[in-house]
Protein backbone atom coordinates (compact mmCIF):
# COMPACT_ATOMS: atom_id res chain seq x y z
CA UNK A 1 0.00 0.00 0.00
CA UNK A 2 1.49 3.71 -1.06
CA UNK A 3 -1.88 5.80 -1.21
CA UNK A 4 -2.27 8.99 0.58
CA UNK A 5 -6.26 9.45 1.66
CA UNK A 6 -6.49 13.18 2.53
CA UNK A 7 -9.52 14.47 3.95
CA UNK A 8 -10.14 18.32 4.35
CA UNK A 9 -11.27 21.88 2.89
CA UNK A 10 -11.44 22.27 -0.72
CA UNK A 11 -11.78 26.19 -1.22
CA UNK A 12 -11.92 28.94 -3.89
CA UNK A 13 -9.17 31.38 -2.81
CA UNK A 14 -9.49 35.12 -4.02
CA UNK A 15 -6.03 36.59 -3.57
CA UNK A 16 -5.29 40.39 -3.72
CA UNK A 17 -1.90 41.24 -3.96
CA UNK A 18 -1.74 44.67 -2.86
CA UNK A 19 1.91 46.35 -2.66
CA UNK A 20 0.72 49.50 -0.76
CA UNK A 21 -1.05 49.34 2.78
CA UNK A 22 -4.99 48.90 2.97
CA UNK A 23 -6.53 52.43 2.93
CA UNK A 24 -9.52 52.45 4.54
CA UNK A 25 -12.67 53.95 3.68
CA UNK A 26 -11.28 54.20 -0.67
CA UNK A 27 -9.66 52.34 -3.11
CA UNK A 28 -5.96 50.18 -2.51
CA UNK A 29 -4.52 49.00 -6.03
CA UNK A 30 -4.26 44.86 -6.37
CA UNK A 31 -3.29 42.09 -8.54
CA UNK A 32 -6.15 39.93 -7.91
CA UNK A 33 -7.27 36.41 -9.61
CA UNK A 34 -9.21 33.45 -8.22
CA UNK A 35 -7.45 29.73 -7.63
CA UNK A 36 -8.31 26.88 -6.24
CA UNK A 37 -7.33 26.55 -3.08
CA UNK A 38 -7.99 24.88 0.97
CA UNK A 39 -5.51 23.69 3.17
CA UNK A 40 -6.79 19.69 2.71
CA UNK A 41 -6.73 19.92 -1.66
CA UNK A 42 -3.45 21.90 -1.25
CA UNK A 43 -1.34 19.77 0.92
CA UNK A 44 -3.15 16.76 -1.15
CA UNK A 45 -1.63 18.66 -4.52
CA UNK A 46 1.60 19.01 -3.07
CA UNK A 47 1.89 15.51 -2.27
CA UNK A 48 1.08 14.40 -5.90
CA UNK A 49 3.38 17.17 -7.03
CA UNK A 50 6.45 15.36 -4.64
CA UNK A 51 5.82 12.18 -6.14
CA UNK A 52 3.20 10.35 -4.52
CA UNK A 53 2.10 7.70 -6.31
CA UNK A 54 -1.38 7.57 -5.27
CA UNK A 55 -3.24 10.86 -3.70
CA UNK A 56 -7.40 10.96 -2.80
CA UNK A 57 -8.72 13.76 -1.58
CA UNK A 58 -12.38 13.57 -0.05
CA UNK A 59 -13.67 17.24 0.35
CA UNK A 60 -17.14 18.40 0.58
CA UNK A 61 -17.83 21.51 -2.35
CA UNK A 62 -20.92 23.57 -3.06
CA UNK A 63 -22.97 22.43 -6.62
CA UNK A 64 -21.55 26.11 -7.93
CA UNK A 65 -18.12 25.30 -8.24
CA UNK A 66 -17.99 21.23 -7.84
CA UNK A 67 -16.83 20.55 -11.78
CA UNK A 68 -14.31 23.17 -11.79
CA UNK A 69 -12.61 21.93 -8.68
CA UNK A 70 -12.61 18.39 -9.50
CA UNK A 71 -11.19 18.91 -12.64
CA UNK A 72 -8.40 21.27 -10.80
CA UNK A 73 -7.66 18.63 -8.66
CA UNK A 74 -7.47 15.99 -11.45
CA UNK A 75 -4.90 18.08 -13.12
CA UNK A 76 -2.60 18.23 -10.47
CA UNK A 77 -2.81 14.48 -9.96
CA UNK A 78 -4.79 14.28 -7.16
CA UNK A 79 -8.33 11.55 -7.18
CA UNK A 80 -11.30 13.78 -6.14
CA UNK A 81 -13.96 12.51 -3.91
CA UNK A 82 -16.22 15.63 -3.56
CA UNK A 83 -19.04 15.93 -2.19
CA UNK A 84 -21.76 18.18 -3.81
CA UNK A 85 -23.64 20.43 -1.25
CA UNK A 86 -26.75 21.91 -2.66
CA UNK A 87 -27.09 24.13 0.63
CA UNK A 88 -24.03 25.97 0.79
CA UNK A 89 -21.63 27.43 -1.59
CA UNK A 90 -18.02 25.92 -1.95
CA UNK A 91 -15.96 27.44 1.15
CA UNK A 92 -14.07 30.60 -0.09
CA UNK A 93 -11.44 32.72 1.28
CA UNK A 94 -10.23 36.34 0.49
CA UNK A 95 -6.59 36.55 0.92
CA UNK A 96 -5.07 39.83 1.32
CA UNK A 97 -1.44 39.50 0.74
CA UNK A 98 1.03 42.69 1.29
CA UNK A 99 4.14 43.79 -0.05
CA UNK A 100 5.98 41.57 2.67
CA UNK A 101 4.03 38.48 0.78
CA UNK A 102 2.37 38.16 4.24
CA UNK A 103 -1.25 36.69 3.96
CA UNK A 104 -4.26 38.03 6.09
CA UNK A 105 -7.13 35.88 5.79
CA UNK A 106 -11.35 36.28 5.09
CA UNK A 107 -12.80 32.96 5.47
CA UNK A 108 -16.22 31.63 4.52
CA UNK A 109 -16.14 27.99 5.70
CA UNK A 110 -19.14 27.70 3.49
CA UNK A 111 -19.61 23.74 2.30
CA UNK A 112 -16.45 22.52 3.64
CA UNK A 113 -17.20 22.01 7.42
CA UNK A 114 -20.63 20.32 6.33
CA UNK A 115 -18.69 17.53 5.90
CA UNK A 116 -20.20 14.60 7.96
CA UNK A 117 -19.62 11.03 8.72
CA UNK A 118 -22.82 9.93 6.25
CA UNK A 119 -20.32 10.94 3.68
CA UNK A 120 -17.32 8.42 4.80
CA UNK A 121 -17.10 5.23 4.25
CA UNK A 122 -14.19 2.48 5.28
CA UNK A 123 -13.87 2.03 2.10
CA UNK A 124 -11.61 4.52 1.26
CA UNK A 125 -8.90 3.59 2.99
CA UNK A 126 -8.78 0.50 0.88
CA UNK A 127 -5.20 0.46 -0.68
CA UNK A 128 -3.94 3.78 1.97
CA UNK A 129 -0.95 3.52 3.31
CA UNK A 130 -1.61 7.20 5.40
CA UNK A 131 -4.22 9.46 6.32
CA UNK A 132 -3.98 13.08 6.42
CA UNK A 133 -6.53 15.22 8.22
CA UNK A 134 -7.10 19.32 7.51
CA UNK A 135 -7.13 20.99 11.20
CA UNK A 136 -9.94 22.98 9.83
CA UNK A 137 -12.28 19.94 10.14
CA UNK A 138 -12.31 19.95 13.78
CA UNK A 139 -13.70 23.50 14.13
CA UNK A 140 -17.29 22.99 13.39
CA UNK A 141 -19.35 19.84 14.52
CA UNK A 142 -20.24 17.97 11.42
CA UNK A 143 -16.90 18.04 10.01
CA UNK A 144 -15.32 17.56 12.91
CA UNK A 145 -17.64 13.91 13.59
CA UNK A 146 -16.66 13.35 10.05
CA UNK A 147 -13.01 14.07 11.14
CA UNK A 148 -13.09 12.07 14.25
CA UNK A 149 -15.42 8.69 12.40
CA UNK A 150 -11.92 9.15 9.69
CA UNK A 151 -9.39 8.73 12.50
CA UNK A 152 -11.30 5.71 14.09
CA UNK A 153 -11.75 3.52 10.57
CA UNK A 154 -7.79 4.66 10.02
CA UNK A 155 -6.89 3.25 13.92
CA UNK A 156 -9.13 0.44 13.41
CA UNK A 157 -7.21 -0.35 10.07
CA UNK A 158 -3.46 0.33 11.22
CA UNK A 159 -3.02 3.30 9.20
CA UNK A 160 -1.32 5.98 10.68
CA UNK A 161 -3.17 9.69 10.80
CA UNK A 162 -1.91 13.42 10.62
CA UNK A 163 -3.08 16.29 11.38
CA UNK A 164 -2.60 20.20 10.19
CA UNK A 165 -3.97 22.03 12.98
CA UNK A 166 -4.88 24.59 9.90
CA UNK A 167 -5.52 28.32 11.99
CA UNK A 168 -4.01 29.86 14.83
CA UNK A 169 -7.16 31.79 14.78
CA UNK A 170 -9.74 29.20 14.88
CA UNK A 171 -7.84 27.25 17.24
CA UNK A 172 -7.99 29.66 19.84
CA UNK A 173 -11.49 30.31 19.44
CA UNK A 174 -12.03 26.26 19.63
CA UNK A 175 -9.38 26.24 22.44
CA UNK A 176 -6.27 23.89 22.72
CA UNK A 177 -7.10 21.39 25.14
CA UNK A 178 -10.49 20.75 23.30
CA UNK A 179 -7.73 20.33 20.10
CA UNK A 180 -5.50 18.01 21.59
CA UNK A 181 -8.57 15.98 23.16
CA UNK A 182 -9.82 15.75 19.31
CA UNK A 183 -6.84 14.81 18.00
CA UNK A 184 -6.10 11.85 20.38
CA UNK A 185 -4.13 8.92 19.01
CA UNK A 186 -2.99 11.26 16.14
CA UNK A 187 0.84 10.00 15.00
CA UNK A 188 1.91 13.16 13.34
CA UNK A 189 1.22 16.72 13.85
CA UNK A 190 2.08 19.58 11.60
CA UNK A 191 1.45 22.93 13.43
CA UNK A 192 3.41 26.53 12.06
CA UNK A 193 4.86 28.36 15.16
CA UNK A 194 1.80 30.18 16.47
CA UNK A 195 -0.33 26.92 16.44
CA UNK A 196 2.40 25.40 17.77
CA UNK A 197 2.58 27.66 20.67
CA UNK A 198 -1.03 28.18 21.40
CA UNK A 199 -1.49 24.35 21.90
CA UNK A 200 1.14 24.33 24.60
CA UNK A 201 1.20 27.62 26.19
CA UNK A 202 5.05 27.05 25.73
CA UNK A 203 6.86 30.75 24.94
CA UNK A 204 9.44 29.16 22.01
CA UNK A 205 9.13 26.99 18.84
CA UNK A 206 11.65 24.69 20.49
CA UNK A 207 10.38 23.72 23.91
CA UNK A 208 6.77 23.36 22.17
CA UNK A 209 7.73 20.61 19.14
CA UNK A 210 8.97 19.13 22.74
CA UNK A 211 6.09 19.20 24.51
CA UNK A 212 4.21 17.96 21.75
CA UNK A 213 5.73 15.43 20.94
CA UNK A 214 5.16 13.69 23.74
CA UNK A 215 1.52 13.54 22.93
CA UNK A 216 2.10 12.92 19.26
CA UNK A 217 5.27 10.61 18.35
CA UNK A 218 6.27 13.34 15.38
CA UNK A 219 5.76 16.70 14.96
CA UNK A 220 7.11 19.01 12.52
CA UNK A 221 6.89 22.59 13.71
CA UNK A 222 7.21 24.73 10.59
CA UNK A 223 8.70 28.29 11.46
CA UNK A 224 8.18 30.40 8.02
CA UNK A 225 11.67 31.94 6.37
CA UNK A 226 13.77 30.13 9.58
CA UNK A 227 12.88 25.97 8.35
CA UNK A 228 11.54 23.60 10.40
CA UNK A 229 12.01 21.64 13.81
CA UNK A 230 11.31 17.88 13.84
CA UNK A 231 10.87 16.42 17.37
CA UNK A 232 9.63 12.76 18.33
CA UNK A 233 8.89 11.36 21.10
CA UNK A 234 9.96 14.41 23.24
CA UNK A 235 12.98 15.14 21.62
CA UNK A 236 13.85 17.95 19.18
CA UNK A 237 15.60 15.50 16.67
CA UNK A 238 16.57 18.28 13.97
CA UNK A 239 16.27 21.70 12.29
CA UNK A 240 16.23 21.85 9.03
CA UNK A 241 16.77 25.43 6.85
CA UNK A 242 14.16 26.98 4.51
CA UNK A 243 15.41 27.78 1.22
CA UNK A 244 16.71 31.18 0.08
CA UNK A 245 14.20 32.74 -1.94
CA UNK A 246 12.06 35.89 -2.16
CA UNK A 247 8.54 35.30 -1.28
CA UNK A 248 5.51 36.42 -3.28
CA UNK A 249 3.05 35.10 -1.28
CA UNK A 250 3.16 32.89 1.65
CA UNK A 251 -0.09 31.54 0.95
CA UNK A 252 -0.32 27.48 1.40
CA UNK A 253 3.28 27.23 2.21
CA UNK A 254 2.78 24.92 5.37
CA UNK A 255 0.34 22.57 3.30
CA UNK A 256 3.24 22.14 1.07
CA UNK A 257 5.47 21.29 3.69
CA UNK A 258 2.80 18.68 4.64
CA UNK A 259 2.60 16.89 1.38
CA UNK A 260 5.66 17.10 0.73
CA UNK A 261 6.59 15.18 4.03
CA UNK A 262 3.87 12.88 3.57
CA UNK A 263 5.10 11.60 0.18
CA UNK A 264 8.66 11.62 1.54
CA UNK A 265 7.74 9.00 4.34
CA UNK A 266 5.44 7.02 1.99
CA UNK A 267 8.66 6.73 -0.22
CA UNK A 268 10.64 5.49 2.83
CA UNK A 269 12.48 8.83 3.81
CA UNK A 270 13.36 9.34 7.49
CA UNK A 271 11.78 12.20 9.64
CA UNK A 272 14.50 14.51 9.10
CA UNK A 273 14.66 14.06 5.14
CA UNK A 274 10.72 14.02 4.70
CA UNK A 275 11.50 17.53 6.55
CA UNK A 276 13.92 19.01 4.11
CA UNK A 277 11.55 18.03 1.23
CA UNK A 278 8.66 19.88 3.18
CA UNK A 279 10.76 22.67 3.55
CA UNK A 280 11.82 22.88 -0.20
CA UNK A 281 8.49 22.72 -1.41
CA UNK A 282 7.49 25.40 1.62
CA UNK A 283 10.06 27.29 -0.53
CA UNK A 284 8.80 26.62 -3.75
CA UNK A 285 5.39 27.66 -2.57
CA UNK A 286 6.11 30.88 -1.80
CA UNK A 287 7.47 32.06 -4.58
CA UNK A 288 4.50 31.67 -6.63
CA UNK A 289 0.66 32.94 -6.00
CA UNK A 290 -1.78 30.61 -4.27
CA UNK A 291 -1.41 27.78 -2.46
CA UNK A 292 -0.84 25.13 -5.23
CA UNK A 293 1.80 23.93 -7.21
CA UNK A 294 1.47 24.36 -11.16
CA UNK A 295 -0.71 21.98 -12.45
CA UNK A 296 1.13 18.87 -14.86
CA UNK A 297 -2.08 17.54 -16.56
CA UNK A 298 -3.89 18.25 -19.52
Amino acid sequence: MSGLLVVGDVVTDIVARHRTPLAPATDTGAEIRRLPGGAGANAACWAARSGCPSVTLLGRVGTDEAVWHDGQLRRAGVRPLLVPDCSAGTATVISLVDADAERTFLTDSGAALRLSPADWSDAFLDGMARLHLSGYLFFAESSRAAALRAMRGAREAGIPVSVDPASAGFLKQWGAERFLAAAHGVEALFPNADEALLLTGCADPTEAARTLSRTFPLVAVTLGAGGALVAEAGTVTGHLPAPDVTPVDSTGAGDAFAGAFLAALLAGAAPLEAAEAGCLAGGEAVTMVGGRPPSTGP
